[in-house]
């Protein structure tokens, strides 16, 4: 299933003047069976996030458990960010609604969101800890991580194949050899990486442990210039050697899985559902299409990779809080988690469930890697950063352009923390 997860961009600037009227569920009933009789839960979720299967069988149990009846309002992506923010504003907001998980914190920064520590103490014990780590703002649980997908190589295995490799890299070395080998025949362009594929650089740096920000003061500045961040950019660099793809676009100028899809590609770095475009430009290449997850230094440490997913939240405006509660508990549990992976094939809150990705190539190929994966940084500043123009984007170009790290973060330095100061 396609999933068009979003990163927080331009959140701060409409998050003004959410902070919610507060309720304390003064009006709320007791749990159980009817304990909530007559009383309905609108929760707000993205389109494609419900499986038809989940939400049926959800539903079913939440209105038997509770006796209240359940409302799930499928919202599309475009402007929700807006619609959302207004919403949280007034005096009926949605109880519980899906909020990517780069955006939470700052959602949870003015207010709107309600504190879910209890939820977190009864339930969430075993919560995979890089996924929950979007969900906590200054010690507090303002929501309860929910799905997640993280990019993996999706390759051809004929490309390879012919080049004699036979087998999946489990190391950097050994893709490095692949994508020599397939060089070497000349039949194709052993791996297809623009210059601007920020994401998987996010990835590359989580795996040097570079931080992209830093304080100074009492404010959030550039840490572009960290060594750290040049050997992760030196990596990038040498993956693209092997790329013909142009060094000042993205992965979607043009769209890399239909250059993929043209056969004449070995592999490329993306989204597991990048493979059914590619398909859908050419239904021969579906069976060529392999998986396998992004390999780092050591085999049994996967490259680090960008966490992008869904939060689930309940507004702090809400007056069925308790209720909202329940139906968290019921959505979150395993039963529940496990369904919506192996129907939806994203990655589920916790480590034991992702057995439920049997089956499904490109999630099991993503699924090593979260526990070493990360986000951007979680500071509502971070919203203004990724605005078009990105200046990470100009950054990783003037790189591949033959510029020094140092002189090519120097580049773009001012606008960075132009953008981090923009905080409203």
């Amino acid at each position: 299933m396609k999933r068009k997860l979003i990163a927080a961009v331009g959140v701060a600037g409409m998050l003004v003047g959410v902070a919610a009227c507060g309720s304390d569920d003064s009006d709320g009933k007791g749990a159980g069976a009817d304990g909530f009789k007559g009383q309905t839960l609108t929760v707000w979720a993205m389109d494609g996030s419900t499986p038809d299967g989940w939400t049926k069988d959800l539903t079913a149990e939440f209105e038997k458990k509770t006796g209240a009846k359940l409302k799930i309002e499928v919202q599309q992506w475009n402007g929700i960010q807006q619609k959302l923010t207004t919403a949280l504003s007034e005096t009926d907001p949605p109880d519980v609604f899906e909020i990517g998980n780069t955006q939470t914190p700052a959602y949870a920064e003015t207010g709107g969101l309600a504190d879910l520590s209890d939820l977190k103490e009864g339930m969430g014990a075993d919560w995979t800890e890089s996924l929950n780590k979007s969900a906590v703002v200054d010690g507090r649980q303002y929501a309860a991580p929910w799905y997640f997908a993280n990019r993996v190589v999706i390759y051809n295995k004929s490309v390879f194949k012919e080049a004699g490799v036979t087998t999946p890299p489990k190391t950097r070395d050994e893709f490095f050899k692949a994508l020599d080998a397939i060089k070497a025949k000349g039949k194709a362009e052993p791996i297809y990486l623009p210059g601007q594929n920020w994401y998987f650089f996010d990835g590359l740096l989580i795996g040097k442990d570079a931080d992209l920000v830093k304080k100074d003061g009492d404010t959030w500045v550039s840490n572009l210039a960290d060594p750290k961040v040049g050997e992760a950019m030196a990596l990038y660099k040498k993956y693209a050697g092997y790329s013909k793809a142009p060094k000042d676009k993205d992965e979607a100028t043009p769209q890399q899985a239909d250059v993929f899809a043209k056969g004449k590609v070995g592999a490329f770095v993306g989204m597991g559902w990048e493979a059914a475009t590619a398909i859908k430009a050419n239904p021969a290449i579906e069976k060529e299409i392999g998986y396998f997850t992004i390999p780092g230094e050591t085999a049994d440490k996967p490259e680090g990779v960008f966490l992008g997913g869904s939060n689930l939240a309940v507004a702090e405006g809400s007056e069925k809080k308790e209720l909202a509660k329940e139906f968290l508990k019921m959505a979150l549990s395993d039963k529940f988690e496990g369904q919506l992976a192996k129907e939806g094939g994203v990655i589920p809150n916790k480590e034991a469930l992702q057995s439920n990705l049997k089956g499904n190539a490109a999630a099991e190929a993503a699924a090593p890697a979260v526990k070493g994966g990360d986000t951007t940084p979680l500071i509502p500043e971070w919203a203004a950063v990724e605005n078009a123009p990105n200046p990470i984007k100009t950054y990783m170009t003037a790189v591949m352009n033959g510029k020094s790290h140092a002189d090519a973060a120097k580049q773009v330095e001012a606008e960075f923390n132009k953008r981090l100061a923009q905080k409203q």
